[in-house]
């Protein structure tokens, strides 16, 4: 009986010493599938935290297929209770989580919270990895817009005021999508082309996004979430080393055409390198930049997406700030 028992523990004891291996050495899976679940429960959180702040009148339209060929191709819009005789500007958000977690949902309530600044809000769903790789988000990105100008009409969106948005992993790929669009050299080199005009796209708002692989802290307490996630969007353990993947590295191809950009990270976020680097570089190249950037020792100290919190008075204010640079940057040509 004994040696049974001593042989189950051994067998539990390999299966989990592979498991460990596996998870560094041969497949971003197992780590990919934790970082899931945190990640998931974490959102879950925040927007439960945000339901008593949606306005009661704020309309939705939800599980609308951008792309027909494409079963993740799903967003959604909320709209603001009044509209003017213009329609208002249409501000068009990615989700955070990683590149390997989040759905367009986790975004609902805040941005039923935007809408009610007035705005038409959009959530679009993407592929996560490890199943998907770059730069396939970024592709479905490029589709929505594609669906949003040729739609236009039928949603009551006007294609010649969009805001692209995102946060954490999010944040990055609406920079890169506003890149290409701005940018024909970079989208030649992405190998997409960009479905709508630059002249459509009046801004980003970029909240706590990771912007250069080189400037990640591979050192850090955070090295193995970092390290697995790009492994796992890149599809190479040798991410640092894959050619293509250096092109999400969207701080260093950005030129004077990219758009006007809100800039925001908390001082307590391990990726505030990033957001400061990536407003510092646009200003050289005369871009427009307005950034919400916090002191260090910040009380109380402002984390990863500390924007979604607004019972704190950043989170207030940022949200204050990025309506105000909105109706600024998007305002009806005279």
């Amino acid at each position: 009986m004994l040696r049974k028992l001593l042989i189950a523990i051994g067998v539990i004891a390999g299966a989990m010493v592979l498991v460990v291996v596996a998870a560094v050495y041969v497949t971003p899976w197992p780590g990919a599938l934790l970082i899931r679940h945190v990640f998931e429960k974490g959102s879950a959180d925040a927007s439960a935290a945000l339901e008593k702040h949606v306005p009661a009148q704020v309309t939705s339209e939800l599980g609308l297929r951008y792309d027909p060929a494409d079963p993740v191709a799903l967003l959604d819009i909320y709209r603001p209770a009044i509209v003017g005789e213009a329609l208002p500007p249409t501000i068009v958000w990615i989700h955070g989580g990683g590149y390997v977690s989040g759905r367009r949902g986790d975004m609902a309530n805040y941005l039923k919270v935007l809408a009610g600044q007035g705005f038409t809000t959009v959530a679009i769903d993407y592929s996560i990895a490890p199943r998907a790789t770059y730069p396939t988000p970024v592709r479905q990105a490029n589709a929505a817009l594609a669906y949003l100008t040729a739609e236009a009409q039928a949603l009551k969106i006007d294609p010649s005021r969009l805001i692209l948005a995102g946060d954490s992993a999010g944040a990055q790929i609406a920079a890169q999508m506003a890149n290409i669009i701005a940018s024909p050299v970079y989208a030649r080199a992405v190998g997409i082309s960009p479905a709508v005009g630059p002249e459509q796209i009046r801004g980003v708002l970029l909240f706590c996004g990771p912007y250069d692989v080189e400037l990640v802290n591979f050192d850090g307490p955070f090295a193995p979430f970092l390290s697995n996630v790009l492994w796992s969007y890149s599809g190479s353990r040798n991410f640092r080393d894959h050619p293509e993947f250096s092109r999400m590295s969207v701080t260093n191809h950005v030129t004077a055409a990219f758009p006007p950009a809100f800039i925001s990270v908390g001082d307590a976020d391990p990726l505030e390198a990033q957001s400061r680097a990536l407003a510092k570089v646009l200003q050289a190249r005369g871009v427009a930049v307005e950034t919400l950037f916090f002191p260090q020792g910040h009380q109380p100290a402002l984390g990863h997406e500390y924007q979604f919190n607004i019972d704190q008075e950043a989170g207030q204010q940022a949200l204050a700030r990025s309506a105000a640079f909105v109706r600024r940057v998007a305002s009806p040509q005279p």
